[in-house]
């Protein structure tokens, strides 16, 4: 049976367990996992958090991160600003990026999610207020959200993807993993 590892990435940590290209030593998964065996199955930037699954089965990997497979990876994302329905509107029918379109997107507003304190904190302005959504994709291009977001006017601040499939992230504190079962 494959192992399969749900992680809490915290912000600023490259999701590799190596940084060969940093004069100065950043922080890696191998810094919070001491698991023989097990890689990151796709993806997260270092100035996102969240979860990340790692597994020890190329198959598994395969079908969480390949784009093929189409699984929705949520995700909360603070905005700078107020998006009204017209501009979520465009996240929902696909948006132009310089690669292309997206695919269209699952997205709402909601109320300010119950989370960790982010080190360091987001940057606040006082004379424009931030809001929240939450957009679930079913591809992957690099930094899409944040592109995404940034695209129909309302930059990213904070971003953090709460699931993957049918796993995630609950209760893991940052910087802490769980193992379950791969099915």
């Amino acid at each position: 049976m494959a192992r399969l590892l749900l992680f809490n990435k915290p912000f600023g940590v490259l999701s590799q367990f190596t940084d060969r290209r940093s004069p100065t030593k950043r922080q890696t998964l191998s810094d919070f996992i001491k698991v023989p065996g097990v890689y990151p199955a796709g993806r997260l930037d270092r100035d996102s958090e969240g979860l990340l699954l790692l597994c020890d089965d190329g198959k598994l990997q395969a079908r969480i991160a390949d784009p093929r497979f189409k699984l929705p990876k949520t995700y909360l994302v603070q905005v700078e600003g107020e998006p009204g329905e017209a501009a979520l509107d465009r996240l929902r029918s696909g948006v132009r990026l310089k690669d292309g379109i997206t695919r269209p997107a699952e997205v709402q507003r909601i109320e300010e999610p119950a989370l960790w304190p982010r080190d360091p904190p987001i940057r606040v302005r006082k004379s424009v207020p931030d809001s929240w959504i939450e957009l679930t994709l079913r591809e992957g291009k690099n930094r899409q959200v944040r592109r995404m977001t940034a695209a129909i006017g309302f930059p990213t601040l904070r971003l953090v993807r709460w699931s993957i499939g049918e796993w995630e992230l609950g209760g893991i504190a940052p910087g802490t993993w769980t193992e379950t079962k791969a099915r």
